[in-house]
């Protein structure tokens, strides 16, 4: 990308931005995209492209470091084991059930349909976060669909990393093996998190200038993702940990206030910044894959991912922490795909394995995540208020 066309993509995200002044009924994000998908008949935005890379290593870290340190501790305890194990059995399991009811219906074999079940599992609340707050008024359904985001994006990069070798015929599947990656690229990731968001803590007070103090924390955000990925643990984890762990510190410590102050007057504003780009380009990237041809395909598997979700989120609350039906299924509902997912389709994209049928499982994923972004973020508002009226 340009400057010249960063610029322009970023005064379309301001004028969208600025027309969501009450974040209601307005999912930003699918706008955005769909915006980005009328962009491709404009010659001016035909060299954007967008890479595994770009959203892995520049947007993720941002994003979910301000997901993390703003995300209140209290509520996190509150509802941590039914975050946890939604985005680690939940989504263990989802990637199963969908998988196999995928494959029932698909021109491709069992590992490469949990392969497409990985990449459409993994959730991106920012559409519909302040809109549940908005538009219910209820904390503790948008606080439980916001830390499981949080939690499964590094779940789902490991499920996806393991189930693409295996359709691949690159190594055969061992449970313990599986089990024994998980568990040591997850908890070495949360480690390395925790360890460098104690350190900025302390460190921070050697710097009495605010503007030290945020450069600092950006340090901190990618420098713990990218400390993790040199240990070949997860940097999504690490980065979340990390982020959480300074709004820890900072929340014992009233004196602080003016740098949590300084740190969300920055960070807001890349949020949306960031937001404002990589939604814009995902519209313009995913314009290329929406054929025909794969409508049907995808929409029966949206169909049974919905389905998948409701049960999965159904079965877990009703064991971990029972909720009433309505919550049940905003949680559900809110599960819509985003950025993850994307950067899970680009992946297999850029891999252009020869043992599987890439082209088929990229087009069909594509218009997945297209219809979840446009069906379930748009319907939000209305089905929250009719549940919880």
């Amino acid at each position: 990308m340009t400057i010249e066309q960063i610029i322009i993509l970023l005064l379309i995200g301001y004028v969208i931005f600025t027309i969501d002044t009450k974040q209601e009924n307005f999912p930003v994000p699918t706008i955005l995209v769909i915006i980005g998908m009328g962009l491709v008949f404009i010659p001016f935005f035909d060299s954007i492209q967008i890479t595994e890379n770009m959203i892995y290593h520049i947007f993720l870290p941002a994003l979910l470091f301000v997901s993390a340190y703003q995300f209140p501790i209290k509520d996190l305890k509150k509802n941590a084991g039914l975050i946890l194990t939604l985005a680690t059995i939940g989504i263990i399991i989802t990637v199963f059930l969908l998988g196999s009811l995928t494959w029932l219906i698909a021109p491709i074999g069992f590992a490469s349909a949990l392969v497409v079940a990985a990449i459409l599992t993994p959730t991106d609340p920012i559409s519909v976060v302040s809109i549940i707050k908005k538009a219910t008024g209820n904390d503790q359904i948008a606080d439980t669909v916001e830390g499981e985001s949080m939690l499964n994006d590094g779940t789902s990069i490991v499920l996806f990393t393991t189930l693409f070798s295996i359709a691949n015929q690159e190594k055969s599947f061992s449970l313990l093996s599986f089990l024994g990656e998980f568990l040591l690229v997850s908890l070495g990731g949360v480690v390395v998190g925790l360890v460098c968001g104690y350190l900025v803590s302390k460190i921070v007070h050697y710097s009495h200038q605010r503007q030290y103090q945020i450069m600092l924390s950006i340090i901190l955000a990618y420098g713990s993702f990218l400390i993790a990925e040199a240990f070949h643990v997860s940097g999504v984890l690490a980065t979340v940990a990390s982020g959480m762990m300074i709004s820890f510190e900072y929340g014992r410590a009233i004196k602080e206030g003016h740098f949590r102050e300084s740190l969300d007057g920055f960070w807001k504003i890349i949020e949306i910044s960031l937001l404002a780009i990589l939604f814009l380009v995902i519209g313009i990237e995913i314009t290329e894959y929406i054929t025909i041809d794969f409508w049907l395909y995808a929409f029966v598997i949206f169909i049974f991912m919905i389905m998948v979700r409701m049960f999965i989120v159904f079965v877990i609350t009703k064991i971990v922490h029972p909720l009433p039906w309505q919550h049940q299924f905003l949680i559900s509902w809110a599960g819509l795909k985003g950025s993850m997912s994307v950067f899970l389709i680009l992946t297999l994209y850029a891999k252009n394995a020869s043992g599987i049928d890439s082209e088929w499982m990229v087009a069909v994923s594509f218009t997945v995540v297209l219809l979840s972004l446009t069906v379930q973020s748009l319907s939000m508002a209305p089905i929250s208020r009719r549940l919880l009226k």
